[in-house]
């Protein structure tokens, strides 16, 4: 007997409050990219460029998702899948970014909406992932204080159209991420590099944030507000002061900078000093508007990362050692598989006050899957899932306030910079035909679910 069949796991242990979901992101995923009016975004605009995205893939068509909403939504009915977590696309909407709106884009959402809940699946929307109307970027984008009005003013439009059937909203997703990779390094949209543009990015973002959820609150007063963040699990190679202060540094970046200005606790600048450069753009009032008491925090983990002291980093002194380089077992993308990282996460976000609840918003892997005869048999991604699941509960019997699962993601979609090699779905797609073909985990979830 296989683990798949043998795993000690079932719903009832979690509780019946628990939500369990699926999460997917509207570039990722829709495709018809200008049409009925949609604007263009960031991301359209970078995968044009030649040798950003792996193998020159692009998501003008994606998944289709945009007109197969209907198949993918009666699919996610068939998994017992009963929470549907969906960004909306800014530039769909409002296609310069600001007023007016497109209609069209409207439309189409309220009819994902309509169908879900017809279908007596639960509509979870993201207001923010990554995909900025590029005419804003054009005025510089999140680097341009005036990017925390343009998105309020989005929000208003998504509260006023969707408010009165949609209860639960996450405001921004994984801001390190984009930000980071998009405003510092350059490898994901819009493409801009340097200190000085991540950390406009950095500020503005983070009062979007906040700004964002007092409207969902002042607009749906009983709405269940959250916002997600990427987080890893931190480890130095060695015990020596240097890499365990190095590995302070990285945990600092990539796991307390962005969530502890929301908290209340302002930015970590004692444990990473380069942060105190953010001084030049917070201005007064700032500090304050940042804290929102937010109904739950999304917690996004999919691996942990070692680290070593490295004199040759700029800002933070260290460096990550790969995968590859540990000879561990890996996912597509690179990333070590280690399930105890979820345990260590939610053990470690659990000692914030601040939080009141805690929701795993994704979590997932990426491996090369073919279709056989039909079938996907997809073992590794399904032991990934169960061990992840197995952290949760362990977490979740010592009292961690851990309240649902979302698997990212429902289909194989555009994974950003890497394009269409990394497959995270539930669902097999064959992008040539957009066949749809349900994986052995996805089996397994639907099973697990019933």
């Amino acid at each position: 007997m296989n683990k798949i069949e043998s795993s000690f796991l079932n719903r009832n242990q979690f509780g019946e409050d628990f939500l369990w979901g699926v999460s997917t992101a509207a570039f990722q995923i829709e495709g018809a990219h200008d049409a009925d009016g949609k604007g263009s975004s960031i991301w359209d605009v970078f995968t044009s460029q030649k040798g950003k995205i792996k193998n020159g893939h692009h998501a003008l068509t994606a998944c289709d998702f945009y007109n197969c909403y209907e198949d993918d939504i009666s699919l996610i009915k068939e998994l017992n899948i009963p929470n549907f977590r969906f960004s909306i696309s800014w530039p769909r909407i409002m296609p310069t970014g600001i007023h007016p709106i497109n209609q069209a884009g409207i439309d189409y959402y309220n009819k994902i909406i309509d169908s879900l809940l017809s279908s007596g699946i639960e509509p979870w929307i993201t207001l923010y992932h990554w995909d900025l109307p590029h005419e804003l970027e054009v005025k510089g984008g999140w680097t341009n204080r005036e990017s925390v009005s343009w998105f309020k003013e989005y929000v208003e439009v998504c509260v006023q159209y969707f408010g009165d059937r949609v209860k639960n909203w996450m405001v921004i997703n994984e801001p390190s991420v984009f930000t980071g990779a998009g405003y510092f390094l350059g490898i994901h949209a819009p493409g801009k590099k340097g200190i000085t543009n991540y950390l406009k990015a950095m500020h503005h973002v983070t009062l979007a944030t906040s700004a964002g959820a007092k409207i969902v609150r002042e607009r749906i007063p009983n709405a269940n507000i959250g916002t997600t963040f990427s987080c890893t699990h931190i480890e130095p190679a060695t015990e020596s002061s240097k890499d365990v202060e190095a590995a302070k540094r990285v945990d600092t970046l990539l796991n307390r900078t962005f969530i502890e200005p929301i908290l209340g606790l302002g930015y970590p600048q004692k444990d990473l000093p380069v942060l105190k450069k953010l001084n030049n753009y917070i201005l007064e009032d700032d500090l304050n508007n940042l804290n929102f008491d937010f109904d739950f925090i999304g917690l996004q983990c999919y691996t942990r990362e070692v680290v070593k002291s490295s004199i040759l980093t700029p800002y933070i002194g260290a460096e990550l050692i790969s995968a590859e380089k540990r000879n561990v077992i890996s996912t597509e993308m690179g990333w070590e598989v280690y399930p105890p990282a979820m345990y260590h996460i939610l053990k470690k976000f659990n000692e914030y006050n601040g939080i009141k609840k805690i929701i795993i918003t994704e979590n997932g892997a990426a491996f090369p899957d073919t279709v056989q005869n039909g079938k996907v048999h997809d073992i590794k991604r399904t032991h990934f899932i169960q061990d992840n699941l197995e952290q949760i509960l362990k977490a979740k019997n010592e009292g961690i306030n851990v309240d649902g699962y979302f698997v990212w993601t429902l289909t194989d979609n555009f994974e950003w910079a890497e394009g269409y090699n990394a497959r995270f779905g539930l669902i097999h797609v064959d992008f040539e035909t957009q066949k749809r073909t349900i994986k052995n985990s996805g089996l397994w979830f639907k099973d697990f679910l019933s």
